[in-house]
């Protein structure tokens, strides 16, 4: 067992032998502590985990893959657990099942270059799965390797990831293809809104509607093809909140009064019935999540500022998000908000009202939108200043 030394500071320092490398040196890890038990607890318990490490290099990857899994289930979500095992159960079929201590680098680069020759099992024809796909798998291979066999060198060449420039079809275009069908709303919340499969799947009428405005706190996802509620989504950036636009309030408000769930179909309904629709109309190809890619280009359009396209879409370092969550609805944000609001109305042919110049000047000063009750509300005020008028007129 290591002996710990005393260092000059008073603490002490124990070191434990990991590994000798390709070049026949010795590597250790060095375990600092206020006292010599300590230090050499920690150096006994790293030694204890390495002879559990070199157990799992004489075991195949897949089941290193496995015991992975199972040290980190309790910080992975289910939907980082699903795409392992789907990882483990289709990729690198080639090296799978050799044992750790075999693999080499040279045979990690080979396994890459074939898998990246595997055929898309959701392509008709055939294509290739794609290079960022085959870069999340090898992320996962790297994780094991680096925890079981630190002493492999895992790098290889992956392939380069391609920067697509989807044609995608107008934002009036996709609005006619839905309008009236029963996705129409969770299509308005992607497009409108930025607001992503599993973000539409977790909004609710009891949670998520606070007065006129949409807050995404929690998420529904598909696991083992079976819904699952999370109370974060995929970062803490897509915790935000959404002005409803009048449009998206009247599709709200003509759903299913006994259901909680602002949109209760699950991801497949959604996705297949859409593409459906897009197909029937005639448009160019897109998926789902492209909706959220038509949201980004209308925002680049109308030049909508950094700050608030990323606010907007929820894409943000955390850092960033609490500097300016507080901050989300000041008068800029909201001005933000009208202009997208007005462009999509446009869109989708809603007739702008005949409304009084005054009305309208108040509305822009306050940073609302048209509605009922600010009508109610702006003639109240019109009349209450027409009253001190009178009466002022009366006094003189």
């Amino acid at each position: 067992m290591p002996t710990a030394k005393k260092l000059p500071s008073g603490s002490w320092r124990c070191q434990a032998y990991d590994y000798t490398d390709d070049n026949g040196k010795r590597h250790y890890e060095s375990f600092t502590a206020d006292s010599k038990k300590d230090a050499e607890f920690m150096a006994a318990q790293f030694a204890m985990e390495k002879e559990q490490r070199r157990h799992i290099s004489s075991s195949s990857l897949r089941n290193a893959i496995d015991a992975y899994i199972e040290t980190s289930d309790a910080i992975l979500s289910p939907t980082t657990i699903q795409g392992y095992r789907k990882i483990q159960k289709n990729a690198f079929p080639d090296i799978m099942e050799l044992p750790l201590k075999k693999l080499t680098r040279q045979r990690l680069q080979d396994a890459v270059n074939l898998e990246a020759k595997r055929p898309n099992a959701k392509r008709k024809d055939k294509a290739h799965i794609s290079a960022k796909t085959v870069h999340n798998e090898y992320g996962l291979i790297t994780a094991v390797l680096n925890k079981y066999i630190p002493s492999l060198d895992c790098t290889v060449r992956l392939p380069q990831t391609e920067t697509h420039i989807k044609d995608l079809p107008l934002p009036d275009e996709i609005y006619t293809a839905v309008k009236g069908s029963e996705v129409e709303l969770a299509v308005m919340l992607a497009m409108w809104l930025s607001f992503s499969m599993s973000e539409v799947r977790g909004l609710t009428k009891t949670k998520s509607i606070r007065g006129n405005y949409l807050v995404v706190e929690e998420v529904v996802v598909d696991v083992d093809n079976k819904p699952v509620v999370k109370r974060k989504g995929k970062t803490k950036t897509r915790t935000r909140m959404h002005r409803m636009p009048a449009y998206i309030q009247e599709l709200i408000s003509q759903t299913d009064p006994q259901e909680d769930r602002l949109v209760p179909m699950t991801r497949s309904q959604v996705y297949f019935r859409f593409t459906r629709l897009i197909e029937k109309a005639g448009l160019k190809p897109m998926t789902y999540h492209d909706l959220r890619h038509v949201n980004a280009s209308v925002m680049a359009l109308l030049q909508v500022p950094d700050k608030y396209a990323q606010e907007r879409g929820g894409w943000k370092t955390d850092t960033v998000m609490k500097k300016v969550y507080t901050h989300t609805f000041g008068q800029e944000r909201q001005r933000v908000d009208n202009m997208i609001d007005e462009y999509f109305e446009g869109q989708i042919g809603m007739a702008e009202p005949d409304l009084p110049e005054g009305y309208t000047a108040w509305l822009r000063n306050i940073g609302m939108q048209d509605s009922p009750e600010l009508r109610m509300r702006y003639s109240d005020f019109m009349e209450s200043i027409s009253k001190i008028c009178n009466t002022k007129c009366n006094t003189q």
